[in-house]
């Protein structure tokens, strides 16, 4: 799950890591109320978003006066926010952040993500900061440092100091930077997050490190025991699909591509999704249903795959152990019952019940294309897809 950056900051603040200070407005009106309680005559006003690169789509700016934060709200309140990592969609914004201008004297890059890879707590740092993490990876990987943390002892105070030593800042500002280093880590475990990064951390003129933007992510799994977390979700930066789905407990990502996926299990989810593209086709999402689904549980999944404008054919891949195929096929007729469905359906059935399933699927005399394996459904899917949409795709 992800937060704006207004709420990563109130976390790290709460931990005492230090931040300049700000406040969220939702209108210009409220947002020049914040600049004159914070005083000063420069202001740094942030567009808020589930989305980095906003300083290169103009949302972000640096203002002189109320006027440029007025026309700057003006601008971006309730419009969308397009970047490199939202897509050409863009991301709504319902809120501006009004934070106190700071004296850069130099901008660091500081992160800790969970690496799946070592199963540990990884801490990256590095001396280009304000820069695509990746780019710097890419042409001067020297310049970025990594600790790895034994989860068994967690992080210890040598191992922060050892990180602010490369990131070659004054001797008298070495103690400072270990300990922010080591509040962040305590956030980033005490919140079950499994990313923070602060791109820049800043040296400002009087030797103070600072961060001045903020980024989290928490583990959803977690979040059970983290109400607190939880209230900062906010849904309208979500794709709608996946919220849909959340709310109907279904594991469901929203894909780039025109084929429906409604499928059983993970591992089988991704094997689908990877046939599908050796025969041609591209998944728009990765759905699955769960173990013991019902039929009220398979149509309410169809009913959201159809939801996505972009899909133009489906395919259910069921290979039922706790599921039985009868249900799932019930599910099937029951929506087919109540509308029509305009697009190829392929349905492979296996497992439990499987003959009950076939039969009902048969008898019900509904436009329903059948598969006897895998390979077989992905092909019939994109076969079919292509015959509905014409030669071009």
């Amino acid at each position: 799950m992800n937060i704006h950056e207004y709420q990563a900051k109130k976390l790290l603040g709460k931990y005492g890591v230090p931040i300049p200070k700000g406040g969220i407005a939702h209108s210009a009106t409220e947002a020049i109320y914040q600049a004159s309680e914070l005083g000063g005559s420069k202001w740094i006003v942030k567009a808020q978003v589930h989305s980095g690169a906003r300083g290169k789509a103009g949302g972000v700016k640096l203002c002189n006066s109320h006027q440029e934060i007025a026309d700057f709200c003006h601008n971006l309140l309730g419009n969308k926010l397009v970047t490199l990592q939202t897509g050409p969609e863009g991301k709504m914004v319902s809120s501006i952040y009004v934070e106190e201008a700071s004296d850069i004297a130099k901008e660091l890059y500081f992160s800790i993500v969970l690496d799946r890879a070592t199963q540990k707590v990884t801490l990256i740092a590095s001396t280009e900061g304000g820069m695509d993490i990746e780019k710097v990876a890419k042409e001067t990987p020297e310049k970025i440092s990594k600790i790895m943390i034994d989860p068994a002892v967690g992080m210890q105070p040598f191992q922060a100091r050892q990180l602010a030593f490369t990131l070659d800042l004054p001797n008298e500002v070495i103690g400072a930077a270990s300990r922010a280093v080591m509040k962040c880590y305590r956030a980033f475990r005490d919140t079950d997050a499994n990313l923070l990064e602060i791109n820049p951390l800043i040296l400002t003129t009087d030797n103070k490190v600072m961060a001045i933007d903020a980024k989290m992510t928490f583990d959803e799994n977690a979040l059970y025991r983290r109400p607190e977390i939880l209230e900062f979700r906010d849904k309208t930066q979500e794709d709608p699909r996946e919220t849909n789905a959340a709310e109907h407990d279904l594991s469901y990502v929203g894909l780039d591509g025109n084929i429906g996926c409604l499928i059983n299990g993970a591992g089988l989810a991704m094997a689908t999704m990877d046939m599908i593209q050796h025969a041609g086709g591209e998944p728009a999402n990765f759905l699955d249903i769960g173990g013991g689904a019902s039929a009220e549980r398979v149509a309410t999944s169809i009913e959201l795959v159809l939801s996505d404008k972009s899909v133009e054919a489906i395919l259910i891949n069921i290979f039922a152990g706790i599921n039985r195929c009868d249900w799932v096929a019930q599910g099937i007729v029951d929506l087919l019952n109540k509308r029509d469905i305009d697009i190829p359906l392929v349905v492979r059935l296996s497992g439990t019940n499987v003959e009950k399933g076939q039969k009902i699927l048969k008898d019900s005399g509904k436009k329903v294309i059948t598969a006897d394996t895998l390979s077989d459904a992905a092909h019939k899917v994109v076969s079919a897809w292509k015959q509905a949409n014409g030669s071009k795709n």
